[in-house]
Formats: structure tokens, sequence, C-alpha cells
């Protein structure tokens, strides 16, 4: 079975991302992972590969069914969008045309994955800033990409540093709007949505923990009644239908429980509830997978890090991670999909 075929993208031109990509491409042991087509803007590329000091033999195209001819081979193909010059940008700064072209190039390989020419795609940190000076007015790169694809389905951002995966039921919304966008519905569907895509990645039960929302668990309708009312119903239902579930632990707990190996995920009620526990454990590890999409898409959790561009340290770890995570994806989604389209 070939590998699977991933598109690398450079991300914000004036964050860490070519320096990222620079040397990701120049590590030999991201081959044993995928077979990779870096597409950007070449002379963005150069510059990544110069403040990351690494050398990459790459061949350069401007049409991309003869860079796609390339994948696999010893040389990496670099598929030149030709749409960005870095000599128009500051580093470390927010860019709305570099922006606007980040957009441009993820939708770009959103359609070659879309025409199966590509199985996922890994992409540099964005600059949600610079995407909105750009154009992009969507709430997030999760809204974005549903977007594209016209997707109805059950989606959303999860993340995962070392063993521990974190999911969300809700995400991107104001703390005072989080009550009552907690239902019962949004709750189920990140359960299902946690179960399978952990599946995709390897685990045959899952073992998810789930998040009281209130203070202590809600202190049996003290402190409000979500729990009751919400949270609790939906988690004995999940339990019914053979999934491996428990909860709802105290949010101020549960993390506890998790990094001693009591539950694969962590899924939690609001973002901060559990994205500061996440990044608190492992925040240069991490990885954030855009879940339950037609396509496979991944990239390192942690942002653009404009305090660091240009000085040729950046830890090119978690965009490691986020291939290998990728390409195990796209292989096991062929295994549990098989005969039939992925969801």
């Amino acid at each position: 079975m070939r590998k699977p075929r991933l598109a690398l993208l450079l991300g914000e031109a004036t964050g860490i991302g070519p320096e990222l990509l620079a040397k990701v491409a120049a590590d030999s042991s991201v081959r044993q992972f995928a077979d990779s087509l870096l597409i950007g803007d070449l002379r963005v590329f150069e510059q990544g590969l110069t403040i990351a000091n690494s050398q990459v033999d790459y061949a350069a195209f401007t049409d991309p069914d003869q860079a796609l001819k390339h994948i696999g081979e010893e040389t990496v193909p670099f598929l030149d969008l030709q749409n960005l010059n870095p000599s128009d940008l500051k580093l470390g700064q927010i860019s709305a045309t570099s922006g606007r072209v980040t957009a441009a190039t993820l939708t770009y390989a959103l359609q070659l994955a879309k025409e199966n020419k590509i199985d996922g795609l890994v992409y540099g940190p964005l600059n949600k800033e610079a995407l909105y000076a750009g154009g992009v007015h969507f709430q997030d790169e999760m809204e974005f990409f549903s977007d594209f694809f016209s997707f109805t389905g059950i989606a959303g951002e999860m993340n995962t540093v070392d063993d521990l995966w974190i999911a969300r039921a809700t995400s991107h919304i104001g703390i005072k709007q989080v009550s009552q966008h907690l239902t019962a519905d949004s709750v189920k569907q990140a359960i299902l949505l946690a179960n399978q895509t952990l599946k995709e990645v390897g685990y045959s039960c899952p073992r998810i923990g789930v998040c009281a929302l209130n203070p202590h668990g809600g202190e049996g309708g003290l402190f409000g009644d979500e729990e009751i009312r919400v949270i609790a119903p939906v988690v004995e239902q999940a339990k019914k239908e053979g999934i491996s579930i428990s909860g709802p632990y105290p949010a101020d707990t549960i993390f506890l429980k998790a990094v001693e190996g009591e539950m694969d995920v962590v899924l939690g009620m609001y973002h901060d509830q559990v994205q500061i526990g996440f990044k608190l454990i492992g925040f240069k590890r991490g990885v954030s997978v855009s879940a339950g999409l037609p396509t496979v898409i991944t990239t390192p959790a942690h942002g653009t890090a404009f305090d660091i561009v240009g000085k040729g340290i950046a830890d090119p770890g978690p965009m490691k991670r986020a291939i290998a995570i990728a390409a195990k994806m796209v292989e096991s989604r062929k295994r549990l999909y098989a005969g039939r389209e992925a969801k």
C-alpha cells in the first residue's frame, strides 16, 4: 500500500511557518510517514530555508499535475503558486496581504484534496487577525474548511499532546454565550466526534472523560443545573450505545485523572476550560486536528510565534507530529471506510 500523499503548506508567511516547513522537509525521517507535496510561494520557502539554515533537495513546479507526478520521489516536489513576494512583508507583523494569500493557498490545497489528488494537508501556523484583515471573515479555520466543502455533518477542532486528546462541546464563542449553546445535541455531537476521531488514529475503544460546566460539578444543582439537565443524561445515553465514557467530572480535577492515564479524551464544555490544561501539559508539543471533515487536516497547536520569527530557533516537533497524525488518520480512514466514503 502506498504512503499517504500529504500537502504541506507554509502557513502565515510572516510567522515561523516557512522555517518549520524548511526543517521538516530537510528531515528524512518525515518520509517514513508520508509522501509530501510542498505548496506555497517558492520565495517564501527559500526565505524559510535561510532562516532554518536547512538544505532540501526539491524541484519546483508551477503546473500542479507535473508536481503531483513527482510525489514520493527523493527530490521533494514544490508547487510554486508565485503568489507572495516576501520582500513586501515584515517578519513578525500582521499582514493583510499575507493573510489573503494564506487563505488562497489553503483553498488551493483543499481543492486538490476534494479532487482526490492528495489525501490530506498539514499547514503551518495561521494568524486569525491576518486572515480577517485579508478578507477571510470566518470565525475560525473549522468554519472556513466546512464552508469550502459545504459540509453540514459533525466536525470540530480537537487537540492532542502526547497520548491525551482534547475535545469541546462549544468552541470559539464568548463565555457569556456558552450556557445557551450548551445543549444535549452539542454535547452528543462532541462525544460522537471524539469517539470517531480516536478510532481514526488507532484506538479501538476510546475512553472519554466529560467535564462538568459548573464549579464542583454543580453540587447537585446548587451552582447551576446543566450537569443534571444536559450533560449527565447524554453521558448515560452514550454508555448505553456502547461508548466508553465517564463523568461529568469537576473541571478542576478531571485533568488529574487524565494525566494518570484514566482517559484518552477530555471533553470540555467550553474553550478555555480544557485548553488551559492542554497547554500546560505540553503546548509546544501539541497538534490541532480539524476532525470530522471529508479530508484529513492537521496543524501544530501553537501560533505564528512572532516573538521568535527569523531567529532560526522554532521547534519543528509539533509540525512533524502533525504530519505523522495526518498520515495515520489517512491510513485508518481507508481501512475504516473501505467501500464507502469517509464521513
